[in-house]
């Protein structure tokens, strides 16, 4: 698995948002940018990581950071998991997890003692300049923001 360091040039994407809209991460610079990766729009732990983004926005946009979450999820799904939750940043479709192989997002996984492939809950930070500020691997969803604004702060 690849793995992301601080310095690392961050992979530029251009995925469909939950309007089916397309973002570039060239669309962001000059800006920083918290990207964050889940397995599934609506489950319990994506949605707790979802909700968490949501409600410190503010604090996010304060430290003027834009965030953004991508997962497998066709743009449908992630309009309806917005729309549900109230979310109001951009939600990514990246189906065939080229994005996420790219962030060392994905790889292999074991549930009930059973191994697959997926999507490794992870969280960046990007710079204005388009350089991963800080990588975080198998972040817990409570901990994205916290650990995002801590590095943010120490910057």
């Amino acid at each position: 698995m690849l793995a992301l360091e601080a310095g690392d040039e961050a992979p530029g994407f251009a995925l469909r948002d939950q309007h089916a809209r397309t973002v570039r991460l060239s669309d962001f610079r000059g800006r920083k940018l918290l990207v964050y990766f889940y397995p599934r729009a609506g489950t319990p732990y994506c949605t707790k990581q979802a909700c968490t983004v949501r409600d410190h926005l503010d604090d996010l946009r304060q430290l003027e950071v834009e965030a953004i979450g991508i997962s497998p999820d066709e743009p449908a799904r992630l309009k309806a998991f917005d729309e549900k939750r109230h979310l109001g940043f951009a939600l990514l479709s990246d189906p065939d997890h080229k994005v996420a192989q790219a962030y060392g997002a994905w790889g292999r996984k074991r549930l009930f003692a059973v191994g697959y492939r997926g999507i490794i809950r992870s969280a960046f930070v990007i710079d204005e300049r388009g350089k991963i500020a800080a990588a975080f691997y198998n972040v817990s969803p409570a901990d994205t923001v916290r650990k995002a604004v801590e590095v943010l702060e120490g910057q």
